[in-house]
């Protein structure tokens, strides 16, 4: 995150932090959950209080329970899961935080982001799969990614989803909802995953609702990466610029 037109402290501790919020001006949190001295809600919340409305953006590692995530949403602008696409969404969010400016980014960040946003080639054009039973969901996902002239195509259920894939060619990434009748989203993707000419389609599984150990079953079942619904439009468009990206 930092170099160029960012400077960047690290402290290790919530107490560490306060001291630093107090000493001087911030203009962005990257917060991890794992704190050795403080609860990380509890820290978030000195924050909001002392602060008010610095952004915080939370990167971490941990399983969140439903009750965790709704309160981090509460408290934070973001949420990031540590994960091998998790940089490139870091730098996107601090960015956006930031206001920062592409151009007087050191050059490696300012090709990485020049290419997850450059009027959106990544995405223009791409087809996408959606397959979730709830027509309102399938209803505002469309208005979104046609916006951004991509080609969308839908299944009602994990069986025609499949069928989908196979009869429509080059479908570029999936969105597949886990709660569906007939074949539910974890066995819709454990049987497109098993078919060798999908094994690499990025499938983004949408869970209705973050429980433990959601994140671990998805990515077992051969997601490649997960949102909970209803998806917030900026963190789902930069999953899918992440991978989109070529």
């Amino acid at each position: 995150i930092g170099e160029g037109d960012v400077e960047t402290i690290a402290v290790g501790t919530g107490e560490e932090a306060m001291t630093q919020l107090r000493s001087k001006h911030y203009d962005c949190i990257v917060l991890d959950l794992g704190l050795p001295d403080m609860n990380g809600f509890d820290l978030m919340q000195h924050i909001k209080s002392e602060f008010g409305d610095i952004p915080i953006i939370i990167y971490t590692g941990k399983d969140l329970s439903l009750k965790e995530e709704t309160e981090l949403r509460r408290l934070a602008e973001t949420i990031i899961v540590k994960d091998v696409r998790s940089l490139e969404r870091l730098l996107d969010e601090t960015a956006l935080f930031l206001h920062r400016v592409e151009e007087s980014l050191p050059e490696p960040k300012r090709q990485m982001l020049e290419q997850l946003h450059k009027k959106d080639p990544i995405l223009e054009h791409k087809k996408v799969l959606i397959i979730d039973d709830d027509m309102r969901n399938i209803f505002a996902l469309t208005s979104l990614l046609e916006r951004f002239e991509m080609q969308v195509l839908y299944a009602e259920n994990g069986k025609d989803g499949i069928e989908t894939l196979k009869n429509v060619p080059a479908i570029d990434v999936a969105l597949v909802d886990i709660m569906m009748p007939e074949m539910d989203g974890y066995e819709a993707m454990r049987q497109i995953r098993a078919m060798e000419e999908f094994r690499s389609i990025p499938l983004i599984a949408l869970t209705a609702k973050a429980m433990k150990g959601d994140r671990e079953k998805c990515i077992q079942a051969g997601a490649s990466d997960y949102i909970t619904k209803p998806a917030d439009s900026d963190q789902l468009l930069s999953l899918l610029r992440v991978w989109l990206f070529k």
